[in-house]
């Protein structure tokens, strides 16, 4: 199991700058492009078949930098793992459907629980609006026999607030080995997460759910993946990631009720990272 203890850390730290830093690959728009605005994504994050309380959360989430970002364009062929009630769904559902291919990689119906629920929950959702998401390709999520997408079929694979799960599992191998199989060479893999405090040892269960940046690179890049740049989008430096009750503590979930609510509402949602890497060529 990888521990990343705070001395390599520092030394992480001096290489992995906190900043945007784009390259040139087939699943990326030239500088040109990236510098323009995507009027089409725009339309679909303002789109009339968005909830309203999907919509709310725009504001701390930032679809649109987030998704330029990563460097995904209208066609491109994207696999986006366990969108469950579908924030990102409602975006690039729309946005790929005419020339872009959209996978949603969910638990498989077979595998009971609130998993199996999801997945039936989220296929209800596609299946009542067929003009928005009559092209969304379900497949399993359920590593290492699942495939994500068709292997080196994919431009971008994004999950989003995911690898604390994989890592508490103790799959976040297997996981990541899928996403690399479903890339193509030079394709993107972006991941947004609960960022952990920097002080002192990664719990390799993360099992407060914060995850540090510089252990997610470093296992990322374990997996095969190039280390591309990270973007302080949805950073909040209010976050000390230190609470009774881990990342759940704070906004959207309040763990704690009443208590103390009025002082975590005033903190905010989770400092996030969200770093991008590449498959090697």
């Amino acid at each position: 199991m990888l521990r990343v203890h705070l001395s390599r850390a520092a030394q992480l730290g001096a290489l992995f700058v906190l900043t945007t830093v784009s390259i040139a690959s087939s699943a990326e728009p030239d500088a040109t492009t990236s510098a323009s605005t995507d009027r089409a994504l725009l339309a679909a994050i303002d789109g009339p078949t968005r909830s309203p309380a999907f919509k709310a959360r725009d504001g701390l989430r930032h679809p649109y930098d987030e998704l330029k970002f990563f460097g995904i364009t209208a066609q491109s062929s994207v696999v986006e793992i366990l969108p469950i009630g579908g924030y990102w769904t409602e975006i690039l559902a729309p946005y790929l459907k005419d020339h872009g291919v959209y996978y949603t990689a969910m638990p498989p119906k077979t595998s009971g629980g609130a998993g199996a629920a999801a997945t039936a929950a989220f296929q209800t959702k596609l299946e009542t609006d067929p003009e928005t998401y009559g092209r969304v390709k379900i497949t399993e999520f359920g590593p290492p026999a699942a495939k994500i997408a068709p292997d080196e079929s994919a431009d971008f694979v994004l999950t989003f607030r995911n690898l604390h799960n994989w890592m508490k599992q103790g799959n976040a191998d297997e996981v990541l080995a899928s996403f690399y199989a479903a890339l193509k060479p030079g394709g993107i893999l972006g991941v947004e997460d609960h960022r952990g405090n920097r002080a002192g040892t990664q719990d390799p269960k993360a099992l407060d759910g914060y995850v540090q940046q510089d252990y997610a690179i470093a296992l990322i890049k374990q997996a095969g993946f190039e280390f591309v740049g990270s973007t302080e989008i949805n950073a909040n430096p209010k976050d000390t990631a230190n609470w009774p009750k881990g990342v759940w503590t704070l906004p959207p979930t309040l763990a704690l009720g009443q208590t103390d609510r009025a002082t975590y509402e005033a903190i905010g949602e989770a400092d996030n990272f969200v770093l991008k890497f590449r498959k090697p060529r």
